[in-house]
């Protein structure tokens, strides 16, 4: 490939941050490598990512898509209207902005622009981040070129001579996070000095980790132990926090990471990915509402290496603010986790799936 050449790219997906943080990692490195190539991404109206691409410095054009909910309601009436009206916005893109290749990483947005692709024998590349597959890359999975996993077992569910084992890929401010505890501490407004938890349930919330912290967290603060709480906006609980700082979402993570001494987290591939680069120890807790239960395997992978600790759904509320409290003062413990979950990390992912996605050019 010639890194002169002005190769055009279309990324599609969306909907939570596990598909569009990797999307985002996926073209900030094929503008590092390809500086001349042009990129525009594909999302749903009104999703996160008509936010946060543009913020990351990248165009996107919004489809009208949405799942098919569960329930009967007047959604699922107009979906093939909906369906259809994203097919022909999709074929229009792909005819001005004429790509050589096309990405999807997952999520409804990238249905309509795969499937109007391959249509169009335009090369393209699914990036998937989980343990079990969404089912807009299922049904894409037989007419893209090559599927990028995370995990090993993705045969039950793709094509196995299209399967690529790269990781997932991950900002480039998270694999190489280049400011001290105490700087990142200071520019949190924390105190540089005490020992600091990371508490995070994903970008929308996690119900039952809010409620402990909601009714523990003046506990871990009269054992001198401040926290970054990341809420979610769907959080609506109104609670305080004496030491640290509570948000409801957190922008800058590699300094949210830089902060921490022991993180709290969801089992999300991308969290995994992050956690793993990161090196902190860390107490997971799977989320109980996903498909095939596939955070817990996430969890469980990590776990059997002694890299991490696990705490089920269930189980929360007796039992996080007691093992934070532990965790915190058991400093053996956490270079045990800490040496073995770094060694589970994949940092050339995102140069892997760029490889993988030029070697469909040409």
């Amino acid at each position: 490939m010639k890194k002169n050449k002005m190769y055009k790219f279309i990324i599609s997906g969306g909907g939570t941050g596990g598909h569009i943080y990797p999307a985002i990692a996926i073209a900030g490195e094929i503008q590092r490598q390809y500086p001349d190539s042009q990129i525009v991404f594909v999302g749903a109206k009104g999703k996160m990512e008509m936010q946060l691409v543009p913020e990351a410095g990248f165009r996107i054009h919004g489809l009208w898509i949405s799942g098919i909910k569960r329930k009967l309601s007047f959604s699922n009436l107009i979906f093939p209207f909906k369906l259809l009206i994203s097919l022909i916005k999709a074929k229009v893109i792909l005819q001005r902005f004429k790509p050589d290749a096309v990405v999807g990483v997952g999520g409804f947005a990238s249905g309509p622009l795969l499937y109007m692709a391959a249509r169009k024998k335009i090369p393209s590349l699914i990036q998937e981040q989980n343990s079990y597959p969404g089912i807009t890359n299922k049904l894409l999975a037989h007419k893209a070129n090559t599927i990028c996993v995370a995990f090993q077992g993705l045969e039950h569910y793709f094509p196995k001579e299209k399967i690529v084992i790269t990781g997932n890929p991950v900002r480039s401010d998270i694999a190489k996070i280049n400011i001290t505890k105490e700087e990142a501490r200071r520019k949190l407004g924390l105190n540089p000095n005490m020992t600091t938890v990371l508490i995070m349930g994903g970008s929308l919330g996690a119900r039952t980790i809010n409620e402990a912290i909601e009714a523990g967290v003046d506990e871990l603060n009269d054992e001198n132990i401040q926290v970054i709480w990341q809420t979610g906006k769907n959080y609506t609980g109104s609670k305080t926090v004496a030491k640290g700082i509570r948000l409801t979402f957190i922008k800058d993570m590699a300094q949210a990471y830089a902060s921490s001494d022991v993180v709290v987290s969801r089992a999300g591939a991308l969290s995994i990915s992050e956690l793993c680069l990161v090196g902190k120890p860390v107490i997971l807790i799977p989320s109980p509402n996903v498909a095939e239960d596939h955070q817990t395997k996430n969890a469980l992978a990590l776990v059997e290496e002694k890299a991490a600790l696990l705490i089920s759904d269930q189980l929360v509320e007796p039992n996080l603010i007691k093992a934070i409290i532990h965790l915190c003062k058991d400093e053996e413990q956490q270079i045990e986790l800490s040496s073995n979950i770094i060694k589970l990390a994949k940092p050339d992912a995102t140069k892997e799936i760029v490889h993988q996605l030029m070697t469909l050019i040409d």
